[in-house]
């Protein structure tokens, strides 16, 4: 456990002298990025969540849509083919999300 412990003060400790350089490099860009203004750093953050909520809200429907099918299925086979455009609408919530994000970044 000491050994463990030991090991990990040493990762940080020799981290923090590589992240120093890049942290000063980091400062730079803060400071170029602030002479653009908010509006470019908001038009990422809100294409980011664009993608990232709608691939989430599709994850979920694709994963409740999934499991009912397959209910469904256990119990008729001649089901599946009635399952499976669900499932591609659910999917289309993510295209739709990066669609958004795109229309975003290029306005």
């Amino acid at each position: 456990m000491k050994k463990l412990v030991s090991v990990g003060i040493f990762s940080v400790l020799t981290g923090a002298l590589f992240v120093q350089p890049a942290a000063a490099e980091a400062a730079a860009d803060i400071a170029a990025a602030s002479a653009t203004g908010w509006a470019s750093g908001l038009k990422y953050l809100a294409a980011g969540l664009a993608v990232g909520l709608s691939c989430i809200a599709g994850g979920i429907a694709v994963g409740q849509i999934g499991a009912a099918a397959m209910g469904a299925m256990s119990e008729n086979a001649e089901i599946s083919g009635k399952a499976l455009p669900f499932v591609g609408l659910a999917e289309g919530i993510c295209l739709w999300g990066f669609i958004v994000a795109l229309l975003i970044l290029m306005l």
